[in-house]
Formats: structure tokens, C-alpha cells, sequence
């Protein structure tokens, strides 16, 4: 098996990356049947981005915090592990913004896709689905599309609901709605495309922000699942996402 090591910059994972190197050997990406990364979860998203051209999956060592999309950190049994691993595809979204000045900007995201205030006051956002208006004015300080993936992280802090993996939907979540003041959000078809115009955009001014990839002054943001490109990531075995999923809703 010919594996590429892949580490965030902090020192504990460049430590990893050199021990399991002077245990396994390194392979350049391209040459790689299997890429292990080591780091936290946002660097494991990097990874994935960055690679999304390649065929090998994506296992990832937690010495990050959370790391929710990571399994446990050890040098041992590397090999064994890889080989029993358990694989789960995740399909990103596909996020096209307009700014103000009339340019448009491109990004995938595969936990969630937020609009964001930009400014001292709330953002005001209209909401379509599939060209149909659903919502004339939602303001907020914010407003996100998340994946199954993502529902854990971003959606959730923003009470929005988990997603288990496999499910075909995506929830729409917003944060701190002033008004309408009781709305929680919506679930809909994985399929679905959405479509964010900001009201107001030079004295409410939003940026739009995909796994971290922001992008400002934006007027209109539309996204969609792409089912074209597919991740894929591994886990020991009865640890993958859908018990990650499950288990999160009980801690």
C-alpha cells in the first residue's frame, strides 16, 4: 500500500508526519493509493479540496481539537487499519456569488456555504428555491446551506439540525433571525437549488463564506449540490460518519 502523508503546520503534526514517514515511507500524492492526513478537522477539508482530482480516499489522524472527520491518532497498526477502514462519499457544494461590482466568484464547500453581516447592522436576505421566492425578507446576521458533513459544525452552533449521512437533504439555517423572529430554518432536497439576494447590499453589506473560503460584498449567492464530484473519506471501522452523527445528538 503506498500511502502520502499530508500535515497541517502545527508542530504535533509535523512530529506525526515524520514518525509514521520513518515507519511507512512517503509516496508523492499522485502516486498515493491511500492519503493519510494529520492535523484537525479544518485542515482535513483542506486536504480534501486539494486533492479532489485524485482517486485515493482521504483518512484522517486527529492532532488537531475537535476532529470530528479524523479517527484517533496512533503509528502502530497503520497499515491494518487503512485496509479494514470504512469508506463514506460525500458530494460538496457548489456556491456562485455576484458582487457588487458585477464580477462573480466560484467555490466549493463541503460543510456549509454561509452568508455572513459584513457590517454593524443586519443583513437582509431574500431566499428562492429551485425559482420559486420562499422568503421575502429574512433578516439576520446570517444564513447557511449545510451538508450531512457539515451539520455538525457551523449549522449546529447555530441550532440547526444534525443530518445523517445518506439522508439527500441539506438544511438551511439562520442565525440570529430578527425577523421573521421564531425561524428556524428549513430542510430540503439534496437537490434543491438556493438562491440568497441581499437586500440592501451597501448599507447591509454580506460576504459569503465556503469552508472557509470567504468572499465579499456579494448581492446574490446561489448554491447547489454537485453530485459530480465525489469525496472520499475513511474511518475505522464503527466510527464513521453515521455514528459520529448519532452520537454527537447524545452528548
Amino acid at each position: 500500500m503506498k500511502i502520502a502523508f499530508a500535515a497541517s503546520r502545527a508542530a504535533v503534526a509535523q512530529t506525526a508526519r515524520a514518525a509514521l514517514i520513518g515507519r511507512y515511507d512517503d509516496v508523492p500524492l499522485e502516486e498515493a493509493d491511500v492519503i493519510v492526513a494529520l492535523g484537525g478537522d479544518g485542515f482535513m477539508l483542506q486536504t480534501l479540496h486539494d486533492t479532489q482530482h485524485l482517486d485515493a480516499p482521504v483518512y484522517g489522524m486527529n492532532r488537531g481539537t475537535i476532529g470530528f472527520l479524523m479517527n484517533i491518532y496512533g503509528e502502530s497498526d497503520l497499515v491494518e487499519r487503512l485496509q479494514a477502514a470504512e469508506r463514506e462519499v460525500i458530494n460538496p457544494l457548489s456556491m456562485t456569488a455576484t458582487h457588487v461590482d458585477g464580477s462573480t466568484s466560484r467555490a466549493l464547500a463541503l460543510n456549509e456555504v454561509a452568508l455572513l453581516r459584513a457590517g454593524p447592522q443586519a443583513a437582509k436576505l431574500q431566499i428562492t428555491v429551485d425559482g420559486r421566492l420562499r422568503m421575502q425578507e429574512l433578516v439576520c446576521d446570517g444564513a447557511l446551506v449545510a451538508t450531512p458533513a457539515g451539520s455538525t459544525a457551523y449549522n449546529y452552533s447555530a441550532h440547526g439540525p444534525i443530518l445523517p449521512i445518506g439522508s439527500d437533504v441539506l438544511a438551511l439555517t439562520a442565525m440570529a433571525a430578527f425577523r421573521p423572529r421564531r425561524w428556524r430554518g428549513a430542510l430540503l432536497p439534496k437537490k434543491a437549488r438556493v438562491r440568497f439576494d441581499v437586500l440592501e447590499p451597501e448599507k447591509r453589506p454580506v460576504m459569503a463564506d465556503a469552508d472557509g473560503n470567504s468572499h465579499r460584498d456579494v448581492v446574490s449567492v446561489e448554491i447547489v449540490s454537485d453530485p459530480e464530484i465525489e469525496h472520499a473519506i475513511l474511518f475505522d471501522p464503527g466510527h464513521g460518519l453515521e455514528e459520529r452523527l448519532i452520537s454527537e445528538q447524545f452528548t
